[in-house]
């Protein structure tokens, strides 16, 4: 565990140091749970976006985009049982006086029993060595298997509990664990409450007038209101998608962990309407499909599981979450509910329009069930930065610290570099910048030795470098190095557009989903 949070410190500590994430407002002491994305930071955002819009928009002839408004009739709230059911259970210690999820508090103690079998595990892979069959182990030793019942009898009493609203028995089950609170080791707690997270604002000039507001904790309630207008529109035929990227807001009381858990964050959400009683099989299509898109990004297979909800939410008949292994332990990156009819059949209840599709073929109208895949684009971006940062011991004994972003997402693709600053070889690296900036980010840098820059741009996450040399203006060949493998290849410089092209483009990338 000492170790994990070692690697968190850093991976904050990086993102600043680099100008990817800044406490925001930091000249008055910061805002908490709230950051700013810097010039770094703001350009692998967008990627991912791109990344993710591309895959799910682009590539699929019945899958359209939108983007709703932030504010929302109140009705909407209301008719989506955000109301009245958007809560989270929340505990507060006696002796700190600090508040947390109750929910969190349970998660992160089977977190630590995790830890346990991980440790099992590499204590049996030393000891058994290339002969070591993990799977085996995992399903035969008495100790891991003995862990694996605690941990779910542990959330399948934490999900039973909060789906009756049980809160006197959440509060049961943090006291027979002797959970106590991270920071004092106290357990002296009081009740659990439940605590609505939406933000409440006005709309109006005078405050007698003003409407009261919510700020739209999803963006998924715009696009059930716009079903029919796109719909029609579109002329779309079910199945069919709407997706939506945009920020939510949640007035988390126990946010942490960096931008895992946020106030103000942004979502990448796509509901898929489809004829009642086929949502089984979307359910698993989406599921595979889903998973395959964050394996095409090479981030290891072993960093991704499946997590199906014992806890269903109030409009799902079935819920998976995708979860990455952070530095932090395996959490909830991505969600695919089934959501049946509940937010259309909602939403034409309170606002007493018909929101029904009318479907040719059977001659007949009814309300398409929904198929939600949901991902935080701020937890994407902090799976994608831990993941990548790395410290490695090189052949002479020295080490470096490299950001091995995929390239496709990487925010600068390659960065000229001037052997020396004259002799006109600053003239010659600015052709090549003017030349490449059209296609791709560039960075530009002619200060210090090359080595010392090469282990700059390596930190900042930059796939490749060009180092113009005197060799350069007798016969237009340049250095080309590579991030990951340091391996450097003299390249014509009118080759270099079309390779660095082929290795950041996004469909040699979105190929690996097929």
């Amino acid at each position: 565990m000492a170790k994990q949070e070692d690697q968190f410190k850093k991976v904050i500590s990086h993102a600043k140091e680099y100008g990817y994430i800044f406490p925001s407002s930091e000249i008055y002491d910061g805002l908490s749970a709230v950051y700013d994305y810097g010039q770094k930071g703001v350009e692998l955002k967008k990627n991912i976006r791109e990344y993710w819009w591309k895959a799910m928009v682009q590539m699929h002839e019945n899958i359209v985009g939108l983007d709703a408004a932030i504010f929302m009739h109140p009705t909407t709230w209301k008719a989506s049982g955000h109301v009245d059911a958007f809560n989270d259970p929340l505990i507060d210690n006696k002796d700190s006086k600090k508040r947390y999820r109750a929910d969190v508090l349970v998660e992160d103690h089977v977190a630590k029993i995790e830890a346990k079998i991980e440790k099992e595990v590499n204590k049996a892979a030393k000891r058994f060595g290339d002969a070591f069959d993990k799977e085996q182990f995992m399903a035969t030793n008495p100790r891991v298997l003995r862990y694996r019942e605690e941990m779910d009898a542990i959330l399948k009493r934490l999900g039973s509990s909060l789906e009756k609203e049980d809160l006197a028995d959440v509060k049961a089950l943090i006291e027979e664990l002797g959970i106590a609170d991270p920071e004092t080791g106290s357990k002296n707690w009081t009740d659990v409450k439940q605590f609505n997270l939406m933000f409440g604002t006005k709309l109006g000039a005078s405050a007698d007038s003003a409407m009261d507001l919510y700020l739209r904790p999803e963006t998924a309630q715009g696009i059930f209101v716009n079903f029919l207008n796109v719909q029609k529109t579109g002329r779309m035929k079910i199945p069919f998608g709407i997706a939506q990227t945009g920020k939510a807001f949640r007035n988390e009381i126990v946010a942490r962990q960096f931008i895992f858990r946020m106030r103000e964050f942004e979502q990448m959400e796509m509901q898929y309407f489809i004829k009642p009683g086929t949502q089984k099989e979307w359910y698993e299509y989406w599921k595979e499909a889903r998973l395959k898109w964050h394996l095409s990004l090479g981030m290891g297979e072993d960093n991704y599981r499946y997590h199906d909800h014992e806890k269903l939410a109030h409009y799902a008949d079935a819920a998976a979450d995708i979860e990455f292994k952070f530095p932090f332990g395996f959490k909830e990156l991505e969600g695919i509910h089934s959501r049946t009819d509940f937010d259309l059949a909602k939403h034409e209840e309170f606002s007493g329009k018909k929101l029904q599709y009318f479907d040719p073929e059977e001659n007949k109208s009814y309300t398409p069930y929904v198929l939600e895949t949901s991902i935080g684009l701020d937890r994407m971006f902090l799976a994608v930065f831990s993941k990548a940062l790395q410290e490695e011991e090189l052949e002479n004994g020295s080490t470096r610290t490299v950001l091995r972003i995929p390239a496709v997402l990487a925010p600068t693709k390659v960065a000229i570099l001037p052997l020396v600053k004259k002799d006109g070889l600053p003239e010659e690296a600015r052709k090549i910048f003017d030349e490449l900036k059209w296609d791709m980010q560039v960075d530009y840098d002619e200060k210090d030795a090359v080595g010392r820059r090469y282990r700059r741009q390596d930190a900042a996450g930059t796939p490749f470098c060009i180092t113009v040399d005197h060799e350069t203006l007798e016969n237009d060949t340049v250095t080309l190095r590579h991030r990951d493998s340091m391996e450097q290849q003299r390249v014509a410089i009118k080759d270099l557009k079309d390779l660095i092209s082929k290795e950041v483009d996004m469909r040699y990338w979105l190929e690996k989903c097929k």
